[in-house]
C-alpha cells in the first residue's frame, strides 16, 4: 500500500497543475493501494470522501493545490491508522502489564522489546513466562531476556494464576512486569476463559495486544475477541517490515477503542518503534522521519571525544568503528534511509543494502585483529601488515584494502560536509554512495 501511494504522490511532485481529472484519477489510484493493502472497503471509501470533499472545499494560504492535496493525503492517511501516540502513565510499583495474542504474532518477542524500551527509559523489568502450553516460550524469554539482563520468573506447574501470583510477589521490587501469556485463537473457548480468568484475578494495570500485521484487516475481529475477555487499552502491531498487509492492519486496530503503542520493525530486540500516525505515514509516502531518527540517535552513546573527532574529520579506525557500530544500533541502513526527508522516496537496491551490511559484519573482523597502534595510526598499514590482519581475521587481503579505503573514503567525505548543515539533500546520496548504496 504505502509503495504503491508513495508513488502516487512522486507523480504528483511532478505535475504543473492539479485539476478536477487529477484529483479523481489520484483518488481513483490511492483507493486502489488501499485496497490491495486490505483495508476495509468502508473505511476506503470514507477515506477517499474525506479527501475528495477537503480537494475541492478547502482553501488554505501559501499553498498551492498540489502541495494542498499532498497534504490533505498525509492527514487522512494518518488519521486512518491511528491516534496521536499517548505514553503510558506508570502509576505505581510494581506496574503490571499484560500481553495476550494469538499464536505466532510475535508475542513472546514483544514482551522483550518492551521490556528493552522501559529499561532504556531507567525502569528496573522483571518478566513472568506464563506460557503453560509451550514450554519452548519459556526457553526463548530467557534466551533474550539475558541479552538485556532482565530476570524472568517461571514455575513449572499447571496453574498459570498461582504462577502469576507468585511471580509478581518473587518480582515487586520491580518497577514494571510483564506478563507473557500463552497464544491462542479467538475460536478456543478454554484459552479465551483463561484470559478472561487472569484479568478478573490478577487485575494488570495494562493489557497489550500483540497482533501480526500479515492478518491485516482480521485483526479487527480478532481484537474484538480478546476485549470481550480482556479489555485491552494498547497494541502493538508486528512483522510490519515483512507484509503488504500492513495497511490493512493498522486500519482495523485503529478503528478499536485501543491505542496503538508500538510497531515492530524487524526482529532485533531494538527494532520496536514507538508508533506515531503522522511520522509513520510521511516516512512510507517518502516525506522522511526526521524527529524518530534523531532520537534513534539520541538513544545512541558515542563517545564525547570520538563525537568531536568524527564531526570534524579528524577520526582514526577507533571512532571509524565507533560511527559504524553507532548506525548499527540506530537500525539497518533502509530504516535509516526511509526516515531522511527528500531521500526517503530514493530507490535503494535491496541487495546493496543487504551486502554493505554483510561488509560491516566483516569490518568488525578485521578490526579486531588490529593491534592498538594499527587502529590509532591506519597510516603505518603496509602490505606485511595487511597481509597479518587477513590472516587474523580469517578474511581476504583485498577485503582489508576496501576496509581501509572505505575508512579514508569516509574520513574525507565527511570533513568535506562541514558539519551538520552540509548534510543536503546531494551530501547525503553521497554518504550513502560512500557506503555502497
Amino acid at each position: 500500500m504505502f509503495e504503491g501511494i508513495r508513488k502516487i504522490i512522486n507523480k504528483l511532485t511532478t505535475i504543473l497543475s492539479v485539476d478536477k481529472n487529477i484529483i479523481e484519477e489520484c483518488l481513483s489510484e490511492i483507493k486502489k493501494e488501499l485496497l490491495k493493502a486490505d483495508v476495509n472497503v468502508k473505511l476506503a471509501n470514507e477515506l477517499i470522501e474525506k479527501i475528495r470533499k477537503r480537494a475541492y472545499e478547502e482553501k488554505i494560504a501559501g499553498l498551492t493545490r498540489r502541495e494542498h492535496l499532498i497534504k490533505i493525503i498525509y492527514e487522512e492517511l494518518s488519521n486512518l491508522v491511528g491516534k496521536e501516540y499517548e505514553e503510558i502513565k506508570i502509576t505505581k510499583r510494581p506496574f503490571v502489564m499484560m500481553f495476550v495474542g494469538l499464536f505466532g504474532s510475535g508475542k513472546t518477542t514483544s514482551v522483550v522489546k518492551v521490556a528493552r524500551y522501559y529499561q532504556k527509559k531507567g525502569y528496573s523489568v522483571g518478566i513472568i513466562a506464563a506460557d503453560i502450553y509451550r514450554p519452548a516460550a519459556v526457553e526463548q524469554l530467557k534466551q533474550l531476556a539475558s541479552k538485556i539482563n532482565v530476570p524472568i520468573f517461571f514455575e513449572d506447574r499447571k496453574n498459570v494464576i498461582e504462577i502469576i501470583k507468585n511471580g509478581i510477589k518473587e518480582l515487586s521490587k520491580k518497577d514494571i512486569i510483564l506478563i507473557d501469556t500463552a497464544g491462542r485463537h479467538k475460536d478456543e473457548n478454554s484459552l479465551m476463559n483463561e484470559v478472561k480468568e487472569i484479568y478478573e484475578i490478577i487485575k494488570p494495570d495494562e493489557i497489550f495486544l500483540v497482533i501480526d500485521a500479515s492478518i491485516g484487516q482480521n485483526a479487527k475481529s480478532q481484537a474484538e475477541a480478546f476485549y470481550k475477555v480482556a479489555p485491552f487499552g494498547s497494541i502493538i502491531v508486528t512483522k510490519l517490515d515483512g507484509t503488504a498487509k500492513a495497511g490493512g492492519a493498522l486500519s482495523a486496530c485503529a478503528s478499536t477503542n485501543a491505542k496503538i503503542r508500538f510497531i515492530g520493525v524487524g526482529e532485533k530486540i531494538e527494532d520496536l518503534e514507538i508508533f506515531n500516525p503522522k511520522r509513520f505515514i510521511s516516512r512510507m509516502i517518502g516525506l522522511g522521519d526526521l524527529e524518530t531518527l534523531l532520537e534513534k540517535f539520541k538513544e545512541v552513546e558515542i563517545k564525547k571525544d570520538a563525537a568531536e573527532k568524527i564531526a570534524e574529520g579528524k577520526f582514526d579506525l577507533n571512532d571509524f568503528m565507533e560511527m559504524v557500530e553507532s548506525i548499527s544500533k540506530v537500525g539497518t541502513f533502509d530504516q535509516i534511509i526511509s526516515m531522511l526527508p527528500g531521500i526517503g522516496s530514493l530507490k535503494v537496491d535491496t541487495k546493496k543494502i543487504e551486502e554493505q551490511e554483510r561488509k560491516m559484519k566483516i569490518w568488525k573482523y578485521i578490526y579486531q585483529s588490529m593491534t592498538p597502534k594499527e587502529r590509532e595510526n591506519p597510516d603505518i598499514i603496509n602490505e606485511s601488515r595487511i597481509k597479518r590482519i587477513a590472516k587474523g581475521s580469517g578474511r581476504k587481503e583485498e577485503e582489508v584494502r576496501e576496509f581501509l579505503n572505505q575508512y579514508y573514503q569516509m574520513k574525507k567525505l565527511i570533513k568535506g560536509l562541514g558539519g551538520i548543515k552540509g548534510l543536503d539533500r546531494g551530501m547525503m546520496k553521497n554518504l550513502m554512495k560512500q557506503f555502497g548504496l
